[in-house]
């Protein structure tokens, strides 16, 4: 999973388990969102690869919020990373110089911890993350196997500390007997400094081609965030969303299918120096537009 191209193919080897969605039969090249801001009320943007690239920001974004903002657009920032508490994501696009507010970004960690029920959940988290936020009985797993017998359901949030032996146990626990697995990021990867990490829906889509039943994904392009991103803006129709996203089968895929219209960026995340059209000719799945950077 180093390269677009074995990237691309596993997304399109596991699309049978993302949400339908009927492309257009083209896209269109522009030079800036100011080219199309007629047509929206709302933008829409991934986190990385279209804001930041891992703790660094993307020159030029923050102050194209600031620009579309001034001309009366809404603006949400939808993230799939899971390993933040939501005022934790709030935070760290402030310290990126992004200026949002607390109701202008929505994550996959939001969506899930909206849906959790009150059974002892076994987290899958980063070191840093104490689970303040969520609500309900947890167990942080790592490395007794005992611990991932006793727990009723798995909640994935990361893989910062995540490894093959972990998977090994969380695989073996889930044969023996079958319970919940909430898949927190349903990303395959992120692209980060220097390369791609593997992320939560890796090892999620690993587990289900094992055959092991109810694994919940949520994130991109999955619907919980997009009906979450629609809720937080009353009275502005899904033609009028525009979702900018560096990734087809999650940014775009998803956004198609609820009716939003659509940006690629290509500069900065997956498709980075790639030829994108040959990607979007085979998986027959086309943005409305695409652009170098925001």
């Amino acid at each position: 999973m180093d390269t677009v191209a074995t990237i691309f193919d596993r997304y399109e080897a596991v699309r049978h388990r993302l949400p339908l969605a009927t492309s257009l039969d083209g896209t269109s090249k522009i030079s800036s969102l100011h080219d199309i801001a007629a047509y929206a009320d709302a933008f829409v943007f991934d986190a990385y690869g279209v804001l930041n690239i891992g703790e660094s920001a993307i020159p030029g974004a923050a102050q194209r919020l600031r620009e579309l903002r001034d001309i009366g657009c809404q603006i949400r920032i939808l993230s799939n990373a899971a390993s933040y508490t939501h005022a934790g994501a709030v935070s760290k696009f402030r310290t990126l110089g992004m200026g949002v507010r607390d109701h202008e970004i929505i994550t996959s960690r939001d969506a899930t911890l909206a849906h959790l029920d009150s059974r002892v959940w076994g987290c899958i988290a980063a070191p840093q993350d104490n689970l303040s936020d969520i609500a309900v009985p947890t167990r942080r797993l790592v490395d007794d196997p005992a611990s991932y017998d006793q727990v009723e359901g798995f909640l994935f949030l990361s893989t910062e500390v995540w490894s093959l032996e972990r998977q090994a146990l969380l695989e073996a626990s889930l044969l023996k007997r079958p319970r919940p697995l909430i898949i927190a990021n349903a990303d395959l990867v992120a692209p980060r400094e220097h390369g791609f990490s593997l992320e939560p829906g890796y090892f999620g889509h690993r587990l289900a081609d094992r055959g092991i039943p109810d694994i919940r994904f949520v994130g991109k392009p999955f619907p919980a965030v997009y009906e979450m991103i629609e809720a937080s803006l009353p009275g502005i129709s899904p033609g009028r969303i525009v979702m900018c996203g560096d990734t087809l089968h999650t940014d775009i895929l998803g956004a198609t299918a609820r009716g939003w219209q659509t940006v690629l960026v290509e500069h900065d995340g997956l498709f980075s120096g790639q030829d994108t059209c040959a990607y979007f000719n085979q998986a027959k799945l086309f943005p409305t537009w695409r652009l170098s950077r925001i």
